[in-house]
């Protein structure tokens, strides 16, 4: 079984000094958020490697406790957003096999939205606020969606 990213041409990566990442496809525009515990398996996963190896790296790069379980976990995570791929088959592990090995590591989570969908969301915050939606103050009315 074989781990390597996609289309790494088509990503910019900007690392944050807590150790969570933002990339952004600019093929078709997404941006990935990521925790510092799937951001040192995208790392981890610069060349091409077996999930052995992403282990390796992750406890070497991140955390030594960082386990086999947890490894798979952050690498499925990257899967699912089509960040990576894998050939072959990764040994299923449970959830309470990866909490289990987590000691003060943090469960990986990469989240991600399209650039129309934060533009959506950024316009009905600017709209609306927590307080029976009505605009902001800071707003002007001649600015405000509607008017």
């Amino acid at each position: 079984m074989q781990i390597e990213r996609v289309n790494p041409s088509d990503l910019v990566v900007k690392s944050l000094p807590d150790g969570s990442r933002i990339i952004v496809n600019s093929n078709n525009e997404t941006v990935f958020a990521m925790n510092a515990t799937a951001g040192a398996a995208w790392d981890a996963c610069a060349d091409s490697a077996t999930l052995a190896n992403v282990t390796e790296r992750m406890q070497h790069s991140f955390d030594p406790n960082v386990t086999e379980e947890l490894a798979e976990a952050a690498v499925v995570q990257l899967q699912e957003k089509k960040l990576v791929k894998i050939s072959g088959e990764l040994p299923k592990a449970t959830r309470r096999e990866v909490l289990a090995g987590l000691s003060a590591v943090a469960l990986p989570l990469v989240v991600s939205l399209t650039v129309g969908e934060q533009k959506a969301h950024a316009l009905d915050a600017r709209s609306n606020n927590s307080f029976g939606g009505r605009p902001t103050a800071s707003v002007p009315k001649h600015q405000r969606l509607g008017n």
